[in-house]
């Protein structure tokens, strides 16, 4: 039987608190906000060794599937299973789908669930916790991993540990949780040093995990077999059903199960972990000059202190300033006292209602066969960047109010034209006429570049009626 641990990477976040990085359609855990890799490849590459791990399952939104597959074949790391969610139901239920695919393989199996926006720092004290961790969940406990704190935190939930395991002194019983305190009562948690943060990792017997879900979450269970059951592949991923899992009611696994078992015991590990959920902690985990900033991107300092100030294009001077977050990413700029981060919420709901689009989409905005960049629109036109990957394509498609014009700037693009086919070579261009069905390929071995001007009467996303795809989005 394969004793290899089972990773549950949970990809479901919508990282509101990072915008304007982090947008809805390109969450902050796709995002290389601490190193040249993502959150989720960074939690990936965390579990990577196949002696110790299995392949990984991905739970994640269905938005989110083609990113999610080429960030993974970026790295070379091939999933056992990426899991589609319909709809949004929090952690409890995914946990139960990680579970239920793992004992389809193995009935003995333990999964590791690992949120994907995390940071961890010290991989060698990681890699004991999870060894100390495993030894308890075999013997039947659900087990949680308590970070030591440093400071009285009141973002994050607490675990109070009780008593340590008579086999396992160095494992802990968890006597209770209590969500994000005030800081009265994180200042007293420290003082008492019996309290560690919630890092929402676990290390989970499979079968344990199901029948206490069966016990305290029914529901969440129930709805996560029906939505395996009935659900399908669909190329290289599994789609949950829709309508089985509609009725998950939205709930975090500790809700439904770790604050109300009684088997749940504590690993606590000081592993220079953080959890990535705001401007805030990108500054006190990030590399400080020494007034203290944190700066990335074409961004300069004056006179400032303690700032967080990120560039994803146009420069950025601070002067003058303390403590202030500074993020620009071109169609977006936000400016915001350090400790006013947490109500990035209620500016990203403002925008929701507006009806504008920068909670939603970046600017630059990535396919399946690679991206497109909005570079100028006006009436009656739009200017894209496109880049095309080697050996994708795009759909088979036409469009009833714009023609296109392409215009190939590095590579070789291979266009479909109604009947006609051709090779359109670099500082070549080819008009697509309204109505013309086209596609557009790359054969090359090098990513293609290329110019779109657009012009009609109408230059949204959704006049595009495709005939064929590659992809699935028919």
């Amino acid at each position: 039987m394969d004793k290899r641990i089972v990773p549950v990477l949970l990809s479901g976040g919508a990282g509101v608190r990072l915008w304007p990085m982090s947008r809805e359609l390109y969450p902050k855990q796709f995002l290389k906000l601490c190193s040249d890799k993502s959150l989720l490849q960074e939690t990936a590459l965390r579990v990577a060794d196949r002696e110790r791990y299995a392949a990984p399952i991905v739970v994640c939104n269905h938005e989110h599937r083609f990113i999610i597959a080429e960030q993974m074949r970026e790295i070379g790391v091939q999933p056992d299973a990426v899991i589609l969610e319909p709809h949004a139901r929090n952690t409890a239920a995914a946990c139960a789908v990680g579970a239920l695919r793992a004992l389809a393989v193995n009935p003995d199996a333990l999964i590791l669930v690992l949120p994907a926006d995390h940071t961890i720092g010290n991989l060698a004290a990681f890699s004991q916790a999870i060894d100390r961790a495993a030894e308890a969940a075999s013997a039947g406990h659900l087990v949680t991993f308590g970070i030591a704190p440093t400071g009285p935190e009141t973002g994050y939930g607490y675990i109070r540990r009780g008593s340590p395991l008579r086999n396992q002194p160095d494992v802990h019983h968890v006597v209770s949780f209590t969500e994000k305190p005030e800081r009265a009562v994180a200042e007293r948690y420290l003082a008492e040093g019996s309290y560690s943060w919630n890092s929402g990792m676990f290390l989970l017997p499979a079968s344990t995990l199901v029948d206490e879900l069966a016990r305290y979450a029914p529901t969440v269970l129930n709805a996560a077999r029906a939505s395996l059951d009935r659900g399908r592949t669909d190329l290289d991923f599994y789609r949950l059903d829709a309508d089985s899992f509609a009725q998950a009611p939205s709930i975090s696994i500790d809700h439904a199960v770790m604050e109300q078992t009684d088997k749940a015991v504590e690993v606590p590990c000081d592993i220079d972990w953080a959890d990535v959920g705001s401007w805030a902690s990108l500054w006190q985990v990030g590399s400080k000059d020494r007034d203290g900033n944190v700066t990335h991107g074409d961004a300069l300092t004056f006179g400032a202190r303690d700032c967080y100030v990120r560039s994803e294009g146009p420069l950025t001077a601070v002067l003058g300033v303390d403590n202030v977050i500074v993020v620009n990413t071109g169609d977006a700029v936000l400016v915001a006292a350090r400790d006013e981060v947490r109500n990035i919420k209620a500016v990203v709901e403002h925008l929701q209602r507006a009806g504008r689009t920068e909670p939603t989409t970046h600017r630059l905005v990535h396919r399946p066969w690679g991206s497109f960049q909005s570079i100028h629109a006006g009436e009656r036109f739009q200017v894209k960047c496109l880049t095309v990957n080697p050996g994708a394509r795009l759909s088979l498609q036409k469009h009833y109010h714009r023609a296109e014009h392409w215009v190939v700037v590095k590579g070789t693009a291979l266009v479909t034209r109604d009947h006609e086919e051709r090779l359109v070579y670099e500082n070549e261009s080819v008009y697509l006429p309204m109505g013309s069905v086209h596609r557009l390929e790359n054969p090359g071995k090098v990513p293609l570049h290329l110019i779109e001007v657009q012009s009609g009467s109408y230059l949204g996303e959704d006049d595009i009626v495709r005939m064929e795809d590659t992809y699935g989005r028919n």
